[in-house]
Formats: C-alpha cells, structure tokens, sequence
C-alpha cells in the first residue's frame, strides 16, 4: 500500500471534501483528528491519529510516513476576538512538522484575495484574516517542500444553505441577509470542487507544483444568485441592499459586515484557471438543485 496523505480538518467541511475525493481516488488517507471516538472522526472511514495543530510533537507523528499533507486552518472565535495569530501558529506548525518528517508534498487552503498586506481601518477583521491567511502562503512558499500548492478558493456556495443560517439568519422567508450589494460579483466554489482540486494535485504533483489557484467555478453577481436561489427554492427572493444597521436588526452575524468592503473590492471571480488544469467544477445552478430544491 502507497504512503497515506495526510489531512487535516476532516471532520470539517475543506478538510471532509478532501478526504471523501482522496478515497474516491483510491489514495490511503490519515486524518489527524483531535478525538478519534468520535462519531464525526469514525464515520470518515480512514486511518485516525490523534493531535492537535498547537501540540508539535502530536504533528511529528501524524506527519511521518505521509507522503502530502492537505493543511486547512481557521481563526479560532471566542465569541469576542479571532485568534489569528494562533491560526498562523498552527500553520507554521504543520509546515514545520512536515518538513521535519522529510514529507515530499504539501497542499495550503488558502482564501481568495489573500495576497499582499492589506490596511484597512474600516473593516480590521477582514484586513486581519487576509494578512493571515497571506503569512501562511508565504510559509509555505519559503519552507523547501519538493512540491506545494496553494489553493485559494472563493466564496462558499454553502454559505447559502438556509441551515447554515448565515446569510439567512430569519429563514428563507425572511429573505437574504448581507452587506454584499445587487451588483456584487462573487468568486463561487462548491466545498466538493476543493476535495476535487486536493485530490488532483495529490494524483499528479508535478503539474500543480508552484500552482497558486484561484479556486472558482462561477463568478455571479448577487441580482443573478438571488434568481438561482429563487428558482431552486422556489421562492421568490432578491438580493439584499441593507445598510449596516439593517443588516444587524435583520440577525447578520458580525463576521458579514466585512462584506460591506467587498462591494468596493469585488472578488477576482477567474474559474478559466481551474478548468485549464482540467479541474470538473461545479455550477451554482447544479449545486442549488442538489441541494436546496
């Protein structure tokens, strides 16, 4: 049997679509997992190791033997602040930890629009997360692996599913609930596309070596995901144009008044670079359907 890849957040969304396509390929998969009782942890069906992305040494042992690691991590809330600075802790611990254990390939989950430092006074948390998530990059791009992807996926389709109660915090009859304004273009990726994309850099490390991958496979206005949700639902919904005052009374979860920023910003939204590496993607219309109708 070939060297398992290692990956981490699988009991998550990123790190489960990773693991699902990994098996799907026939590739031996060791999730680190910080309880392996649980029943999220047993359900994954893979070799379990126990660790956590702040113990090194717990790292030292998931990593041996790998031969990738697929590396998510996100900012831990409290319910006040973001720890990012424990977000590029766990980061810069994995990648050291894979090198250490001489592990020939690594794949980074990034986000899109992580890239040079970001200021910005008005929308910090936003700025914060970037900064982050850019600092990891370049972690990963100075460490010496053999190969390594990074991967920078947009805007989760799956912030849409009314369960998640993100953006509809009152229900689908309370209708879409964001900053982000009629106009607003989205870079959209189905969290199975990142599984996808994992599992294609692990298959041939060659080509996506040095890929730094703007993960998308449309790039919709929110006016025409409202029309895609409406028909999927089959409800009639349009898309939001609240100030933020309205926003919050209406129940946004703090974290989206960043997304007042992305008005100005937008999002790259480029899915030809994923289909030019012959990535199968995934239509915000088939998502939908699958999922919401």
């Amino acid at each position: 049997m070939s060297a398992p890849v290692l990956v981490t957040g699988a009991t998550g969304k990123q790190g489960g679509a990773a693991v699902r396509a990994l098996k799907a390929n026939g590739v031996p998969v060791r999730a680190l997992v910080r309880d392996p009782q649980s029943e999220r942890a047993k359900a994954l069906d893979v070799e379990l190791v126990t660790g956590d992305l702040h113990d090194r040494e717990s790292l030292l042992r998931a990593t041996r033997g790998a031969r990738a690691v697929f590396s998510v991590q996100m900012a831990e809330f409290d319910g006040t602040n973001f720890d990012f600075d424990g977000e590029l802790t766990q980061a810069a611990n994995l990648v050291d930890a894979a090198r250490e254990q001489g592990v020939r390939q690594f794949v980074q989950t990034t986000v899109d629009g992580a890239g040079p430092r970001v200021e910005d006074e008005l929308h910090p948390v936003r700025a914060a997360s970037l900064n982050t998530k850019a600092a990891i990059q370049d972690r990963v791009r100075e460490a010496g692996f053999e190969r390594w992807t990074l991967l920078k996926p947009g805007f989760f389709m799956e912030n849409f599913l009314p369960s998640a109660a993100f953006l509809f915090p009152r229900g689908v009859e309370g209708g879409l609930v964001s900053m982000l304004k009629p106009d607003t273009r989205l870079a959209l990726v189905a969290v199975r596309d990142i599984g996808t994309a994992v599992a294609a850099a692990v298959a041939d490390p060659a080509r996506f070596d040095r890929v730094e991958l703007e993960l998308a496979s449309e790039h919709l206005s929110m006016a025409e995901i409202a029309a895609v949700l409406s028909r999927a639902l089959g409800v009639e919904l349009r898309a939001p144009d609240l100030t933020l005052e309205q926003a919050r009374a209406a129940g946004m979860p703090e974290m989206g008044a960043g997304h007042d920023r992305m008005n100005e910003t937008g999002m790259a939204g480029r899915p030809e670079f994923a289909r030019a590496l012959g990535l199968p993607l995934t239509s915000f219309e088939e998502w939908a359907r699958q999922h919401l109708a």
